[in-house]
């Protein structure tokens, strides 16, 4: 389905000129449904107009330059599916209820899907939806979203901070603390290079072959969640500390261009996506300044700009007023003063 309206935006585009958009795919939907995809309405709907909307939030992440074009998928490439009606969630059980249609049969039956998940903790408040996600490894998840709201948010503490994103110092902050990354790709890289190795030595397709891969992909989860557990920590730490955090705009996609893997070990974008939705649920406010906002070079104690400042200066002083600065803390209050500028709205 989704390679399905993935061509019709396509063709839509070609024709006329412009994006079509989930309002226009959503009615054409419910005519295929009638006419030549019988065999989706055994699916509940909302499931299907997930992958429509999932569609469409690609498409205006790509109009804003926050992300690229989506792409098809193959059969197995797809792997969640959100579900709003169809479902009874029971003690560490979910029942799934699914259409089967026949194409010589007038009525429709109803089939009855049980699987079994281990809970870790028991819900609050009213479930909105579930979402069923399936992994590289094969390990199915179960997400629950509720409308929970008994948290309560983080006491305000009158500090702001600017943070200024690095290579060789991971984040550096306006008040002169320096946070280094555990870049945990780095240090699975000769684990990740004998599963390579080994992957390499395999028949393609051989049961082997699937063990070898299942393994690579379990190493690969593994970093990405020791990675996300260190954000979600830090993102917590920043917002107890600091009532306005400011950041800077990267293009991720030119910085990988010239330091490659360091930059996806590093994961500035996830790092900023956390913070984004912690300020959020804690009434925080979080910022950006502009991609082409000069940070590093202006002096924060007189403004004065040092154009003849390269990436090897680490330290300099200021010829206008002697001042010495270390090149990122430097840069973080500038952003910071910039992120505390009115024109800047929060994000």
């Amino acid at each position: 389905m989704h390679n399905h309206f993935l061509r019709v935006e396509q063709r839509y585009y070609r024709l006329y000129g412009k994006y079509a958009g989930r309002y226009r795919l959503q009615p054409h939907l419910t005519k295929l449904l009638k006419r030549t995809k019988k065999h989706w309405a055994w699916i509940p709907r909302d499931t299907l107009d997930a992958v429509i909307i999932r569609l469409d939030t690609t498409y205006q992440r790509f109009f804003k330059g926050l992300g690229g074009l989506p792409k098809s998928k193959r059969k197995h490439r797809y792997r969640s599916a959100k579900f709003q009606s169809g479902y009874k969630l029971e003690k560490g059980r979910v029942r799934l209820s699914f259409k089967a249609w026949h194409e010589f049969s007038k009525s429709l039956k109803f089939n009855k899907h049980f699987f079994s998940f281990h809970q870790h903790r028991d819900g609050i408040g009213h479930v909105r939806y579930i979402q069923i996600l399936r992994d590289a490894v094969g390990t199915y998840w179960l997400h629950i979203l509720t409308d929970d709201k008994s948290s309560e948010p983080y006491s305000a503490t009158g500090e702001n901070v600017g943070i200024d994103f690095g290579l060789d110092t991971y984040l550096t902050l306006s008040n002169g603390e320096k946070i280094q990354s555990p870049q945990y790709l780095k240090q699975s890289l000769k684990a990740l290079r004998s599963l390579h190795k080994s992957l390499a030595r395999k028949v393609q397709g051989s049961n082997n072959w699937y063990r070898c891969v299942r393994q690579l992909a379990r190493l690969y989860r593994h970093i990405a969640n020791q990675r996300k557990d260190f954000h979600w920590k830090l993102a917590t730490d920043l917002c107890k500390r600091f009532d306005t955090l400011v950041t800077e705009t990267l293009s991720l996609e030119g910085m990988k261009r010239l330091w490659g893997r360091k930059v996806s070990d590093l994961a500035f974008g996830q790092l900023v996506e956390i913070l984004r939705f912690k300020c959020f649920k804690h009434n925080k406010s979080f910022r950006q300044v502009g991609q082409w906002t000069t940070t590093s070079k202006p002096c924060s104690q007189c403004s004065y700009k040092n154009k003849n400042l390269s990436l090897n200066d680490r330290q300099w002083i200021c010829p206008e007023c002697g001042s010495h600065h270390d090149r990122d803390i430097n840069a973080a209050i500038n952003i910071l003063r910039g992120g505390l500028d009115p024109h800047v709205e929060p994000m």
